[in-house]
């Protein structure tokens, strides 16, 4: 299990190729990229903000109660922090697991939370000026799901 929060740009493929290779009983690998969007011209620039030592400690525990609730054989996340173009991936995410059901979950589990819960300031930055982004009622009532619904 690795959780990585940097600033540098990354290469998904790659990411998943890696996380991939060697894994004789591994049934299903399921993945997830998150691309940051221009908003049709609104967002010129993403930017996200963690505080080390709290933000990645808090996707740690998030990331090791989610390999626990669906029984995972490994999980990757990798998450950029400062600012991010259009384009560009902000997350990645890819969970190991016996069978295709648990792979697909915990990647949409993980998500989940990190879009609504981690703890991450994020800012567009666009012709209009800068401003803060919150989670929508959408990203709040997709994360509430996990909440209500029992171990797979």
């Amino acid at each position: 299990m690795a959780v990585i929060l940097q600033s540098e740009p990354f290469d998904p493929g790659q990411l998943l190729g890696s996380f991939c290779a060697g894994r004789r009983e591994t049934g299903a690998v399921a993945s997830f990229t998150g691309l940051a969007r221009a908003e049709d011209g609104a967002t010129m620039t993403l930017e996200l903000e963690a505080y080390p030592g709290f933000t990645d400690a808090a996707i740690e525990d998030m990331a090791a109660a989610a390999a626990a609730r669906f029984d995972l054989q490994d999980l990757l996340i990798v998450h950029r922090t400062g600012p991010i173009a259009p384009g560009e991936a902000i997350v990645f995410v890819a969970t190991a697991a016996s069978h295709r059901r648990a792979a697909f979950e915990a990647c949409d589990h993980l998500m989940d939370w990190l879009k609504s819960r981690a703890p991450f300031w994020k800012k567009e930055h666009g012709p209009d000026g800068a401003r803060w982004i919150e989670p929508t009622d959408r990203d709040r009532t997709d994360a509430g799901r996990w909440d209500e619904e029992s171990k797979p």
